[in-house]
């Protein structure tokens, strides 16, 4: 077992990583001002950004769910890596050699990885393999079938097309060869237990393949297509099972390739199949996506929010192309479920003759698919539509069945601007004469739901114990001392640590301030990744580490140039609250003193009264010269 990296190399990414591209490969970022980047947090479901990133600093934090830290620790959450896998990938991403302190191995091409990195090379590995293999003889008829659909050898290798050879073991044989043990291609889904042969065999045969990506880039799993009559397994489509890195819920196909004109246009396509993706792309939809063998769900709007930069003061599109069957509409009727979930405008575009993209750009050509997704119709729309054609409008019973089924339909219409106008429209669809009888029904129904939700107390987040009440102000002061503290820590120096621990009122503040003296005091460090990580060691409490990136990232109320002058105003006021302390506690003691019983007690005391007066007075100049 290799031994712990040496902390001067984990220095060393840090510094060669621009955290702002490694988070940017997730999330979609925006400029916040005063240096400072924002985006929707991959962590938890928000519907505005309050994710920040601060690229001078190296570190990020969130101030929804209180995640935090350094780019490490961002690659470890998102990627669910342990702390030495996440260096390993970063450091092979800046080109640093690491090296390792104790233990047999270390930095040797042998060593062992964690898993999930093990998993995922084995998965190039593979990726590389049936790429080779789309190149021979026997692959002749999965060539054939992508020639067939518009896709010659250049898009096959764009797209990183590949063949399962008809062999049982090809491929397990060549990544044993490789240094992969049985056990990480059974656990990456490679490979399978042979119930009729002794051993493993391979989990695709036959098949033409595509590689599926997280956002990333890296291959984590493979999507297979039935090409023989005779294939044992009848399915059409085979994916990779669930495994450590393939997790179907939460993967977009060619996600990889279109984040960052998802992000530059506001608009990402939802596509059904691998080969509509592939159409999509040639034919200049560059934002399409496609699921990998299931329904578009919840894990897929938190990534496709990511990438949107999604949130109530941000405007984009999301599109989902349906076959016109009723698998389709169904399909559309799922997807409006999931409309709520996003805060951008969702539309539908379905071809008329129930064509699919792959399918329209063979008979029509590549602008017949860029005119699919501008020909575009509200999603909303559509399923009212379909809702109502239904039910049988020649009736009065089929016009009450509709209107059943549309009213709550309407009601779930996020943007309430909207609501009205579809309860209009849903009345027109159905052929009543009082259009306002429909808009009193569903604002009636938005009410009830309202009304339910409000009355489940359950529901509502657990409210905090109440805390001691503190002045505000004084509170201000404090938190913005300590972010002087983390963030410029050079500049705040011997004038932060001549603070002692008891000068701070708020509980939190008084237990970082323990930590950032344990970790060395300010006048010593040096601002960045390293500064933060080493107070975090002196704090045992979840809560106060997430609290220390939020301070650590949260902006200064100057400027960059001003930072210095501000620091010493700032520092200088917390000194002058506590000097407005002591000389509360002199007067006080003052006041219970008898002047002619204890006359040189009462003097010693008057005098560093006076003393106190003038301090605090002098502090209060410098505060005031620095804002």
């Amino acid at each position: 077992m290799a031994g712990r990296i040496r902390d001067e190399d984990i220095a060393l990414v840090r510094e060669k990583t621009d955290i702002e591209d490694v988070i940017g490969e997730h999330v979609q970022l925006r400029n916040a001002g005063g240096g400072n980047l924002k985006g929707l947090c991959p962590f938890h479901d928000e519907k505005s950004p309050s994710f920040n990133v601060t690229p001078t600093r190296g570190l990020y934090h969130c101030f929804g769910c209180g995640s935090g830290g350094d780019v490490i620790r961002f690659v470890q959450n998102v990627e669910h890596l342990d702390f030495t896998e996440a260096v390993e990938r970063l450091a092979a991403r800046a080109n640093v050699q690491l090296r390792y302190v104790e233990g047999t191995g270390g930095g040797q091409p042998n060593r062992q990885h964690g898993q999930r990195a093990r998993l995922k090379a084995a998965h190039a590995a593979a990726a590389a393999f049936y790429a080779e293999q789309l190149r021979t003889p026997e692959a002749k008829v999965a060539r054939e079938f992508l020639s067939g659909r518009g896709f010659d050898q250049a898009t096959a290798e764009r797209f990183g097309c590949g063949y399962a050879p008809s062999g049982w073991d090809a491929l397990t044989k060549h990544l044993l060869a490789k240094g992969f043990t049985p056990a990480e291609l059974t656990s990456g889904g490679l490979s399978k237990e042979s119930s009729g042969r002794s051993g493993l065999i391979d989990r695709f045969h036959r098949r033409l393949l595509w590689p599926i990506r997280d956002v990333s880039g890296e291959v984590v799993g493979f999507g297979a297509r039935r090409l023989y009559d005779d294939d044992r397994v009848e399915a059409k489509y085979l994916n990779t099972p669930e495994t450590p890195i393939y997790k179907k819920s939460e993967l977009l196909y060619g996600v990889e390739s279109a984040k960052k004109e998802i992000a530059r246009q506001h608009r990402a396509v939802i596509v059904e199949g691998y080969t509509d993706v592939m159409a999509c792309h040639l034919a200049g939809v560059t934002t399409a996506v496609a699921t990998c063998g299931t329904a578009f769900g919840s894990e897929h709007v938190k990534l496709i929010r990511r990438l949107l930069m999604d949130s109530d003061a941000f405007t984009g599109e999301v599109i989902f192309t349906f076959d016109g069957d009723a698998a389709g509409m169904k399909a559309a009727e799922r997807a409006f479920a999931d409309d709520q979930k996003f805060m951008s405008q969702t539309f539908v575009a379905i071809e008329p003759s129930g064509m699919d993209p792959c399918d329209l750009r063979m008979k029509s050509g590549d602008t017949a698919v860029r005119d699919l997704v501008a020909r575009r119709i509200p999603l909303v729309e559509f399923v009212l539509r379909a809702t109502v054609a239904r039910h049988d409008l020649d009736t009065a019973e089929g016009r009450v069945a509709a209107l059943d089924k549309g009213i709550p339909l309407v009601a779930q219409i996020k943007d309430r601007a909207l609501r009205d106008e579809y309860a209009r429209r849903l009345a027109g669809l159905i052929g009543l004469d009082d259009p306002m009888q429909v808009v009193q029904r569903v604002r009636g129904q938005e009410r009830a739901t309202e009304r339910r939700g409000s009355s489940a107390p359950g529901d509502r987040p657990p409210q905090p114990a109440p805390e001691a009440k503190l002045d505000e102000s004084v509170v201000r002061v404090e938190r913005e001392v300590l972010k002087i503290a983390l963030q410029i820590p050079a500049i705040a120096g011997p004038q932060f640590d001549a603070l002692a621990e008891d000068a701070f009122l708020h509980p939190a503040h008084r237990s970082l301030r323990a930590a950032i003296t344990a970790a060395g005091g300010a006048a010593t460090a040096a601002a960045g990744p390293g500064w933060i990580e080493a107070i975090e060691r002196h704090l045992s409490d979840e809560r106060l580490r997430s609290g220390v990136h939020g301070l650590a990232v949260e902006p200064l109320r100057t400027g960059a140039e001003a930072q210095e002058r501000y620091a010493d105003s700032v520092i200088a006021r917390m000194h002058e609250i506590v000097a407005a302390r002591q000389i509360a506690a002199l007067k006080s003691r003052l006041q219970r003193i008898n002047p002619l019983e204890a006359a040189e007690e009462h003097a010693r005391l008057f005098g560093q009264l006076i003393s106190l007066e003038s301090y605090r007075r002098a502090l209060r100049e410098r505060a005031i010269g620095g804002q």
